[in-house]
């Protein structure tokens, strides 16, 4: 059943077994894995079915980093969360990134590699990606184009995969269907209310942007609201625990990552389609979803005492032929629609979270008619262009080829969200971003440009050209800018003075109050998080059932 919180229908108590607070990749993997069980679930999620701007407004904060940061445009307050503007990305980690590396501080998770395997398998099945095999942070399938061989004690092909699948829209039938699931839309949690001494959480005060007010009591609690909003959340249930719920050590909202990307520097070849061809992403209709990145290859990373990263080489069009230009018009003015509030919303967040070189905007033109003439006007471009895909090569030529790293960032204290000054719509406190590099990400910025670009231009004949800001020992922030992967502000750990949750996603000194997300992870890796996301979530729901249903997890595994 899916209740919107702004109907008159709309209850003012609820009582549960289990209260899951954000519906997004992670909040829809638990309380579907519930369906058809006799606990009775309630899925809490602060926007509606399509984006609303006066929602999204709630996620809006401050940065007082050295690195600007807009908490505002890098998520999507929406059923289905931000993977409603994800590209769809999913690889898993790989063993070195589960374990201490003795030149990362603050690196090592308390689970490995292998405990969380069986979960990868359930995850890829939630993401429609069942038939896929995978190994250690790759993907084991064939790409659609052969990538450059490497040296692999330098650089690796990575492959990941890519689905369409949109999470809201994919499982929002079976939740509705569900008889114990109850979906409350436009509730927003203000406070998750402890128990006099601060051991568990006795119910979850909930409210609408209308002034509708009511309760949540169950059993047990799941934020799975995202790497920054979970932080936040814990921080602003303090009424019973002045410094927030988890953080008798301050370490709520502390080691805030992102992946930083940057542009590296550029690369002039005779030949660009032969470095940006077989990383490009799209595919035929009968090929596997599959595609390589360039990482550092682990003997690399660990050699040079490095982070993890990769590398994508996107190529710049040049000019546009006068054909290719009206068809894309054409196209475009095909396409216009009467753009809904949503649209809008999707289409600003995700120009704020593009990750690449753009290619030249076009414009709608207002008549058809004089689109069809030009393209008239144009067809020898067409016709070229046509046995250019033949050939598969590029329908328009790169002018050059821009060279992009994408990072795993270092665990840094120091990097944090915190409450800030300023009070949003509800009347609470709007977070504020602090967030910091180290020495390390600087290092290895440096590193990998150089590494990528020498083996880029000796796999294709070509000149790199490397970005002054690399050169920078000035101490002064690199020119990077957030991938919107937040991670690591209740990160895990066995011990509650370095970490908010244990290893099985249980806040510490609290009974019932569990986190779902990557805002667990104790390091990113450069991996889309989704498919982690997922496969901890789904060993979060199996943990839970056992508490629930008072049998321990191996009866659940039976």
């Amino acid at each position: 059943m899916i209740i919107d919180y702004l109907s008159g229908s709309r209850p003012a108590k609820m009582e549960a077994d289990l209260c899951v607070v954000g519906a997004g990749a992670a909040g829809i993997a638990i309380a579907r894995a519930f369906i058809g069980t006799s606990l009775r679930i309630c899925l809490v999620e602060s926007g509606g079915l399509a984006g609303e701007q006066r929602n999204q407004a709630l996620y809006e904060g401050s940065s007082v980093g050295p690195v600007p940061f807009d908490p505002g445009t890098s998520r999507m307050r929406v059923f289905g969360g931000s993977c409603n503007l994800w590209g769809g990305g999913c690889i898993p980690l790989s063993r070195q990134d589960f374990s201490v590396r003795d030149w990362v501080p603050h690196s090592g998770w308390p689970i490995d590699y292998d405990e969380l395997l069986p979960y990868y398998r359930q995850a890829l099945a939630y993401c429609r990606l069942d038939d896929l095999e995978f190994g250690d942070g790759s993907f084991d399938s064939p790409t659609p184009r052969t990538p450059i061989a490497f040296d692999e004690g330098k650089l690796a092909n990575q492959v990941f995969a890519r689905t369409p699948i949109l999470f809201g829209d994919a499982y929002r039938q079976e939740l509705e269907q569900a008889p114990n699931v109850t979906v409350l839309l436009h509730a927003n949690l203000l406070e998750l209310e402890a128990s006099p001494d601060g051991s568990s959480v006795r119910q979850a005060r909930i409210g609408s942007l209308e002034g509708h007010r009511g309760t949540v009591r169950a059993r047990h609690y799941v934020l799975a609201c995202g790497g920054i909003e979970n932080a936040r959340l814990l921080l602003l249930s303090n009424s019973v625990v002045p410094q927030g719920l988890g953080n008798q050590h301050d370490v709520v909202g502390r080691y805030f990552m992102d992946h930083p990307s940057g542009r590296l520097g550029t690369l002039a070849s005779d030949t660009p389609h032969r470095v940006t061809s077989p990383y490009e992403r799209r595919h035929g209709k009968h090929q596997r979803p599959t595609f390589p990145e360039i990482g550092l290859s682990r003997p690399y990373q660990q050699r040079h005492r490095v982070l993890n990263g990769r590398i994508h080489p996107f190529g710049v069009e040049g000019p546009l032929p006068r054909g290719i230009r009206a068809l894309r018009e054409l196209r475009s003015a095909l396409r216009r629609s009467v753009p809904s509030e949503g649209s809008l919303l999707e289409a600003r967040l995700n120009a704020a979270m593009r990750n690449g070189p753009v290619a030249e905007a076009i414009g709608a033109p207002a008549n058809l008619g004089l689109s069809a003439l030009k393209l008239g006007l144009g067809i020898g471009d067409i016709a070229r262009a046509a046995l250019h895909k033949l050939a598969d090569r590029p329908t328009v030529t790169s002018s050059h080829i821009e060279v992009v790293g994408f990072f795993e960032q270092a665990p840094n204290p120091d990097s944090r969200v915190t409450l800030g000054p300023y009070l949003d719509a509800l009347g609470q406190p709007k977070v504020c971003v602090d967030w910091r590099l180290t020495a390390l990400d600087r290092y290895t910025y440096r590193h990998a440009a150089a590494l990528c670009g020498s083996e880029l231009a000796r796999a294709s004949n070509a000149h790199f050209h490397a970005e002054p800001w690399l050169e920078d020992d000035r101490g002064e922030a690199p020119r990077v800018h957030g991938t919107a992967h937040h991670m690591g502000t209740t990160r895990m750990s066995d011990d509650p003075r370095t970490g908010v949750v244990d290893r099985h996603g249980r806040v510490h000194g609290m009974d019932n109050l569990h986190i779902a997300g990557s805002s667990v992870f104790p390091t990113g890796g450069w991996a889309f998080p989704t498919l982690t996301i997922v496969a901890l979530s789904l060993r979060l729901a199996d943990e839970l059932r056992g508490r629930l249903l008072g049998t321990g997890l191996a009866s659940v595994h039976s």
